[in-house]
């Protein structure tokens, strides 16, 4: 069996590499029913940590499930009309 190189099958990418400091699964099991919701239906592929950040700060700001999903909704929206550059 062929052994794999250190940076598996990246291609030919100027990224560095990184390593996860938890599995994403298990992130993903953690997050609140109503987000883990959310992201099955997201646009985009969100990671567990970034909807957990977005979550959390929306929370603090006082806004309830509902305000929060809809900013996070917000959020992609912006995203998603940024230009890309490739």
């Amino acid at each position: 069996m062929a052994r794999r190189d250190r940076d598996g099958n990246r291609g030919a990418v100027s990224l560095p590499t990184r390593r996860r400091h938890e599995d994403p699964m298990a992130a993903y099991d953690r997050l609140p029913p109503p987000l883990r919701a959310w992201v099955r239906e997201a646009s985009l592929p969100w990671s567990a940590q970034s909807c957990r950040r977005i979550w959390q700060a929306a929370r603090r700001a006082g806004l309830g499930e509902e305000d929060a999903l809809a900013h996070l909704d917000a959020v992609e929206q912006k995203t998603l009309a940024q230009p890309r550059n490739r």
